[in-house]
């Protein structure tokens, strides 16, 4: 899977925890929970998602690196080769 692959992986799930958000208004290095309006249980249901989705674990000691939806994709890349 490649990087646009598991992007268009994180914005479905960021569509399903929450709609309505503007997908070509999200800026890719800045900070993302804010930008889609995501609580800390948002989040933890998209992390969770994703690692569900992606037959993954994210270890909670990782989630500080996962702020931006770069950092995002770029971690989840790591972590499928």
């Amino acid at each position: 899977m490649d990087a646009n692959e598991i992007r268009s992986v994180v914005l479905q799930v960021l569509s399903d925890i929450a709609p309505g958000f503007e997908e070509s208004a999200l800026q890719s290095d800045r900070p993302l929970r804010p930008q889609v309006n995501l609580d800390s249980m948002d989040w933890l249901n998209c992390l969770a998602e994703l690692g569900q989705r992606l037959h993954m674990e994210i270890p909670e000691s990782d989630y500080a690196k996962l702020g931006t939806l770069d950092a995002l994709v770029s971690y989840l890349a790591g972590r499928l080769k």
